[in-house]
């Protein structure tokens, strides 16, 4: 082989060795998303006004995308107002938000390592030797020196497995992971105020029914002491109204408890103290609401919009990375150091050129016996990746079930509510009936007091219906992952 060729094999060697010092290569497995239980179509039947959508697509995490102010679906001015307050003031989600930047932070720590880091340690220093000391012959000349010296140090470990490179990504991973906690944290937190503020305001409906059945025993009450006065009517019919509008006064201040249940969990919510916050009265009609048409989507979208599904999927991904660490570990680590500065004796001669100094040299190092230590740190590694598996599953699945329950919920509702409003209405003209009945004699008011129990249960009924179609829907916004509002719906 000829010299000429033998410079270009040095060459092409040298060029290889530069190569791999400097970007190595990456030990460990590379990520692939693992697959989770896929439906082609939710299984239970849609509302009525629910828009679903055709087709089949691969799930794309988008969770990232701009989510609406879904809540703005209801019409209401005073849920909307509740809801702008959270953003700002919900302690909850500042903690979230916190946690996210120090995840952020984090990465930049990881990445500091992919740069050298350089170091100062500038000195300036005298010793003076005793002239007594044994065996030293100091004969008047200078027994003493001074050092002036300013170093600079350079460590660098050359990344030949992956190492800092997967600690980066695993970094960049789990801020991604932390990203969906806030997002996370917001949807359930704007959820549990909207069906606060719905049961708060069912329980005004139930108030409202009550104040209003309590004036009309009041009158029934009235009435059978005027006729048990005239002597139409016997003591038992007094007693018996009496006791009817106790028991509904009774059921009134227990609404008010809860009531203000609902009113001091809204103050929370948006950072008030409860002491500091009303919410005037404003009942829910018992009608048939208007309930938002809610936007259909395939199981596959599901994944892509729920923050908590993508949090789990990064989380997977870092624990990767981490599969790669360990790996690593088991590799020889090269660092490279250098030293440089000056060294003089003096202020005058300290930054000359003679009093330069510098050392370079690379460094090896391998662990040889660490009894155990790399394997078991890799089977942690390899069982925590395992479990993030699972938990990305089981959210997965737990997303599924919430879509699941809500859908048919709200489809058994729309039934419920109007078998409960024919209910009422039977109810209502029974009372009728016996009012009538009564009235003219033929019986007694025990069956009055009856249909009049009858038909305020029923009321109510309809008004917790109502309520419950209200948070179904937005607990189906919830698990669906929010989103809308009220501009972006199809017509």
């Amino acid at each position: 082989m000829t010299p000429k060729n033998n410079w270009r094999r040095a060459h092409f060697v040298l060029a290889a060795a530069l190569c791999l010092a400097f970007t190595g290569c990456q030990v460990g497995p590379q990520y692939i998303r693992p697959d989770a239980a896929l439906a082609p179509e939710f299984k239970e039947a849609l509302p009525d006004n629910f828009k679903s959508v055709d087709g089949w697509k691969q799930a794309q995490p988008s969770d990232a995308q701009l989510k609406g102010d879904w809540w703005t679906l209801f019409v209401d001015s005073q849920l909307n107002a509740l809801e702008a307050q959270i953003d700002p003031a919900n302690q909850t989600l500042k903690q979230a938000e916190a946690n996210l930047r120090a995840a952020g932070a984090a990465v930049s720590f990881s990445r500091a390592s992919e740069a050298p880091t350089i170091g100062v340690a500038p000195g300036v220093g005298a010793v003076r030797d005793s002239n007594n000391q044994p065996y030293l012959n100091i004969s008047g000349a200078n027994n003493g020196e001074g050092d002036f010296v300013l170093p600079f140090d350079l460590n660098y470990e050359i990344d030949l497995w992956g190492r800092v490179r997967r600690t980066v990504a695993q970094s960049r991973e789990e801020a991604q992971a932390s990203a969906g906690d806030p997002e996370t944290s917001r949807l359930s937190l704007h959820a549990e105020l909207a069906v606060d503020y719905f049961d708060l305001r069912s329980a005004d409906a139930q108030r409202k029914l009550l104040d209003d059945s309590v004036k009309a025993y009041q009158g029934a009450l009235q009435l059978t002491e005027d006729r048990y006065n005239g002597r139409a009517s016997p003591l038992s019919d007094v007693s018996q109204a009496r006791t009817q509008l106790q028991a509904v006064q009774v059921q009134a201040t227990d609404v008010d408890i809860q009531r203000a249940m609902y009113e001091h969990a809204i103050a929370v919510l948006i950072g008030k103290p409860p002491a500091v916050f009303n919410l005037p009265p404003a009942p829910n009609t018992i009608a048939t609401p208007a309930i938002p048409a809610i936007p259909g989507m395939l199981p596959s979208q599901l994944v892509e919009r729920r923050p908590d599904i993508a949090s789990a999927e990064r989380s997977m991904a870092a624990a990767n990375e981490q599969i790669g660490i360990a790996k690593a570990a088991y590799y020889p680590t090269l660092s490279l150091s250098v030293v440089a500065g000056f060294a003089g004796t003096s202020a005058l001669n300290w930054f000359s050129w003679p009093s330069s100094f510098f050392a370079v040299g690379p460094t090896l190092s391998q662990t040889l016996f660490d009894h155990g230590r790399r394997h078991a740190t890799s089977d942690i590694a390899l069982a925590q990746y395992d479990g993030t598996v699972a938990a990305y599953r089981q959210t997965t699945l737990t997303a599924f079930q919430q879509v699941e329950d809500n859908l048919n919920a709200l489809h058994n509702l729309e039934i419920e509510s109007r078998q409960q409003n024919d209910a009422t209405a039977s109810a209502q003209q029974s009372l009728d009936l016996f009012n009538t009945r009564f009235e003219d004699g033929v019986d007694n008011y025990l069956q009055v007091i009856t249909w009049q129990t009858a038909l305020l249960q029923n009321q109510r009924d309809e008004i917790e219906i109502t309520g419950r179609r209200f948070d179904a829907s937005v607990l189906l916004v919830k698990a669906l992952g929010g989103g809308w509002n009220a501009s972006q719906l199809p017509q």
